[in-house]
């Protein structure tokens, strides 16, 4: 995997609010790839956050780099057809939060969007068997949805580097996405095992430089 290949895509979930097409404007001129969004519904998941108005919002202010969309909600057709005209580039589902998994992805491709499933860490690889052909994104949680700043959780690294193997040796494109506890100290080792594509939301939106932990982070990829 070339140093370029990896994506840096900081949640937006920690970023100030109040001042937030700055904030990703700030993030992306530090070097961040693409804009990510966590998704919650108070349903699926113990929290609420953000809307595809926010995501309409930012293409308004005039953010054009990708916007990774993903949906801790139940159910997801209606969001997805929102998020895909909203300006999403990317939107990804847990698969146990749709009705019928097929139809979901469909429905992402043919508004033009990039599809992808996300697994909590409890979910076991094999719930992807039948759909790797339909993804171009495979999302791996390193923490259980509902909250950011939680602690990366380690096991996950062995399914990290399980995936990969599969990734390869299929012969696919997908990115294969990690979230969840992504900092500077173990955005090495988590590239190690097999992950593409980074998303850090405190990590980054913490400190008062961007643009010198985005570095930090490619300089620890390409250590």
């Amino acid at each position: 995997m070339a140093t370029k290949d990896y994506i840096i895509a900081p949640s937006i979930l920690s970023a100030d609010f109040a001042r937030l097409g700055e904030e990703v404007n700030s993030v992306l001129e530090a070097g961040a790839d693409w804009v990510h969004f966590d998704v919650m519904d108070n349903h699926y998941v113990p929290n609420l956050t953000i809307g595809p108005m926010v995501c309409q919002s930012l293409r308004d202010y005039g953010i054009t780099a990708p916007i990774d969309v993903h949906l801790m909600v139940e159910p997801v057709d209606q969001l997805i057809q929102s998020f895909s005209k909203a300006g999403a580039t990317y939107i990804t589902f847990h698969p146990e939060a749709s009705d019928d998994v097929d139809r979901s992805l469909d429905l992402i491709k043919d508004s033009g969007c990039k599809a992808g499933l996300v697994l909590n860490p409890d979910i076991p690889i094999e719930v992807l068997d039948g759909f790797l052909d339909k993804l171009d994104m495979i999302l791996l949680m390193s923490v259980f949805p509902g909250f950011g700043g939680q602690e990366f959780i380690d096991s996950v690294l062995e399914k990290v580097t399980k995936m990969r193997s599969i990734i390869n040796e299929n012969s696919l494109e997908t990115r294969l996405e990690i979230d969840g506890g992504i900092k500077l100290k173990n955005i090495k080792e988590v590239a190690d095992a097999g992950a593409d594509t980074f998303v850090s939301g405190s990590a980054i939106f913490g400190e008062p430089d961007y643009s010198e932990i985005i570095r930090k982070m490619r300089d620890s990829l390409k250590a």
